[in-house]
């Protein structure tokens, strides 16, 4: 089975093909923004890190940046740097460059000013653009895919219809040889068990339980204070509102993503996956930062179910939106893409609902437009820190 897509220098398999400004630090945030204005349809990527951060926080900062600027998705990349920053541009040039990606850079405080640093940086992308716009598609393996499975906004249907529905998709693709990654390991507590006797080895295994019971102290310890016991509920008003009223409740229903499929890889926060079929990444619960890491990670398309509704999209990978929730489908139309809640009307069953979902997801990955793409949500793209404190 096919897809039309990018064969890219690396090997890799790209659905789209983006011209992308990346600063390398946030103070070069609006510069990159001004370049990317110039050109039609390149996308600036703008953050808040980069600076003030050491050790394992810096260091899961730059492997975010590296491989967002490395992805198959990713035609070419400027990167924008101010010149003092701890994740120096060159470090960065240096990684895309090795990938065989296109790539170029400036430094706002080598050119001298903002304004030279925009108009030398303008140059370099168009320059960039003739060659980003030479990328043909072409027909691709479907093993090449690699999905990210995700869910926001959770009500009780997204653990009845939805996230079973996308566990189907998984296992399908996974069948024909290509590859899926979940991950928010805060909705895995209390279901964790389950998932272990899925993963293929004792390593893989007790990555993944690592991962839990570290998170698992970084919420008791966050909660303990009676202080802040007013901010201490671990499920959202809209979770409790829609029908999910536990911790544990929610971890059954979410781990429904994941299919029947062996756990056979563990990995850590937007690290590239090395092991083929069902990965485990460990990630916080928010949004926008397990969707960095899913794409970081090298998924090239997320499905995202959402109980509730959400419109966010990720800056250089479709977010396909599924709801079990027909009522939510008919409210939010114009931002989600597929109603699994037919499964719940007894329209479709899950095996049904699961290949619907594969043969839409094949054509997004030929090139198909989702709701997100279409309205421009870009949302989602969120890089955590892992220590809150001062540096300089």
């Amino acid at each position: 089975m096919k897809f039309m897509g990018y064969k890219r220098e690396d090997g890799s398999a790209g659905v789209r093909n983006f011209l992308v400004v990346i600063p390398s630090v946030f103070c070069a945030n609006k510069v990159a923004e001004q370049i990317a204005a110039n050109i039609e349809d390149a996308v600036s990527l703008t953050h808040s890190v980069g600076c003030s951060q050491v050790g394992e926080d810096l260091e899961q900062t730059a492997r975010t940046l590296k491989n967002l600027a490395t992805h198959p998705n990713v035609g070419g990349v400027l990167i924008v740097g101010l010149g003092c920053e701890r994740f120096t541009p060159q470090e960065f040039y240096d990684a895309v460059k090795e990938s065989g990606k296109p790539v170029e850079k400036v430094v706002i405080q080598e050119e001298g000013d903002s304004l030279k640093a925009v108009t030398v940086g303008t140059e370099k992308l168009y320059e960039l653009n003739e060659v980003v716009n030479s990328y043909q598609r072409e027909e691709i393996d479907v093993s090449e895919l690699t999905i990210g499975l995700e869910c926001g906004g959770t009500d009780a249907t997204s653990g009845i219809a939805a996230n079973p529905a996308i566990g189907k998709t998984s296992d399908i693709l996974i069948s024909k040889g290509g590859s899926s990654v979940f991950s928010e390991t805060t909705e895995l507590l209390g279901a964790e068990h389950i998932l272990r006797r899925r993963c293929v080895d004792d390593e893989v295994a007790e990555k993944m339980l690592n991962s839990v019971e570290r998170t698992e102290g970084e919420l008791a310890r966050a909660t303990a204070s009676e202080k802040y016991k007013h901010r201490s509920a671990l499920i959202s008003t809209g979770n409790f509102d829609g029908g999910v009223s536990t911790v544990v409740e929610k971890a059954l229903g979410n781990i429904h993503k994941t299919g029947t499929a062996p756990v056979t890889g563990a990995v850590k926060y937007a690290e590239k996956m090395q092991a083929k079929g069902l990965n485990f990444m460990d990630t916080p619960g928010q949004d926008g930062e397990s969707t960095t890491g899913l794409v970081t990670g090298g998924a090239q398309i997320v499905l995202f179910t959402t109980g509730r509704g959400t419109p966010t999209g990720f800056p250089i990978a479709p977010v396909i939106k599924i709801t079990g929730n027909d009522d939510t489908f008919q409210k939010m139309k114009f931002n989600l893409d597929i109603n699994a809640g037919k499964v719940i009307l007894g329209e479709e069953d899950i095996d049904s609902m699961g290949k619907i979902i594969f043969e839409y997801m094949l054509e997004v990955a030929s090139g198909k437009k989702i709701k997100a793409e279409v309205l421009g949500h870009d949302e989602l793209f969120n890089i955590p820190r892992v220590l809150n404190y001062c540096g300089s």
